[in-house]
């Protein structure tokens, strides 16, 4: 009797030996696939380790501009200002009057693993006119010129190819006239000028300018936007 007691201690220590070895791999292999998902989304890093960097470009009113590449993803912020004038901390009204030289700008900054520079050139330049110098649309003015400025060689680079490309592919129906320019000091524009769409979404400007450009740009980049 004391042995068929003996037998079935054993077997039963084993058995339970054997469930606790396989949840622990189990949970272990969970442990592992978590942390490889995370290691390689990006979306999944924490601020701590991303790397942003930081694109400028001007294509008419910043309303407009802001209020598409806002809807991209990898984009953490889109900010409205001024860039290239030749005075220090100009107003709207003062840049309105075409007499100080700056661009009406979008300042982004971008995780280039979620979305390159590249695609972020792309929508820029098919989301408004880079034919008609210093217009768009109604809006008229060397305030609202086409530009692209870039903040390093390889932004430069990368800008003059793929303006090159689309010049020699006839993308548009007239050569891109597009400015390719070293950045400046940006001045951030004043604060009823930032989210202007997503806070004016109903404003007459808004229905009959913003909003075809941001629904063609969510036609063309279905899988940029957020």
């Amino acid at each position: 009797m004391n042995i068929i007691r003996l037998m079935a201690l054993v077997i039963s220590s084993t058995f339970l030996l054997s469930c606790w070895q396989t949840q622990s791999s189990h949970h272990q292999n969970m442990s592992v696939s978590k942390h490889s998902k995370s290691a390689s989304d990006p979306l999944n890093l924490p601020d701590s380790t991303r790397k942003l960097d930081t694109a400028t470009l001007g294509a008419g009113c910043f309303w407009c501009v802001e209020a598409i590449f806002q809807q991209i993803k990898g984009v953490d912020t889109a900010i409205s200002g001024y860039m290239g004038g030749r005075i220090a901390r100009p107003t709207y009204k003062e840049v309105c009057s075409g007499l100080t030289g700056h661009v009406e700008v979008v300042q982004i900054t971008f995780d280039p693993a979620i979305v390159p520079y590249e695609r972020l050139l792309e929508v820029f330049w098919k989301t408004h006119d880079p034919t008609t110098p210093n217009r768009q649309g109604a809006d008229e003015g060397t305030q609202y010129r086409s530009v692209v400025f870039y903040h390093s060689i390889e932004q430069k680079l990368t800008a003059e190819k793929i303006k090159e490309a689309f010049n020699a592919s006839k993308v548009f129906d007239a050569p891109v006239i597009t400015g390719v320019e070293p950045a400046s000091e940006f001045y951030k524009a004043e604060d009823y000028h930032q989210n202007y769409f997503r806070e004016n979404g109903e404003q007459p400007y808004c229905r009959a300018v913003v909003r075809p450009k941001v629904e063609k740009f969510e036609k063309l980049f279905r899988d940029l936007v957020r």
